[in-house]
């Protein structure tokens, strides 16, 4: 057994239209919604290109099968979410015209460029774009 890969990372949100918004106008992934038993009005998945479901936004109020406590402003022991992307301009573009604040960093080293940001509910994005 190992682990292949990152499978989605899942965000509760006071409001869901407005986040799912956010990461279509923000990185261009599509809204979709949830399998049942779950409704459109309790969850939202954002779907990349490729058809992989990257980001499940749930309302605050949605049925989960574990459930925490969602401290206001905190995103608890996770420090951010990193996205594997392509098209660093287009992307930059896209969140430049957003008005959203925004880092960058560059590390030649490796030929990483990144892009850091929050969202709607305080989680902090790190985009990687990898040349080459």
């Amino acid at each position: 057994m190992s682990v292949e890969r990152l499978d989605h990372v899942n965000i509760v949100t006071d409001d869901l239209a407005a986040s799912a918004r956010f990461f279509a106008d923000a990185l261009g992934l599509k809204i979709c919604d949830p399998p049942a038993p779950l409704t459109p009005d309790q969850a939202q998945w954002m779907q990349n290109d490729q058809g992989v479901y990257v980001l499940h936004l749930n309302s605050a109020d949605c049925p989960r099968a574990f459930d925490r406590p969602m401290p206001k402003g905190n995103t608890g022991p996770i420090h951010h979410v990193a996205l594997k992307c392509t098209d660093y301009d287009g992307i930059a573009a896209r969140i430049n015209a957003l008005g959203i604040e925004k880092q960058t960093a560059d590390i030649p080293s490796i030929g990483l460029r990144q892009i850091f940001f929050h969202d709607p509910n305080g989680v902090l994005l790190e985009l990687n774009f990898f040349e080459g």
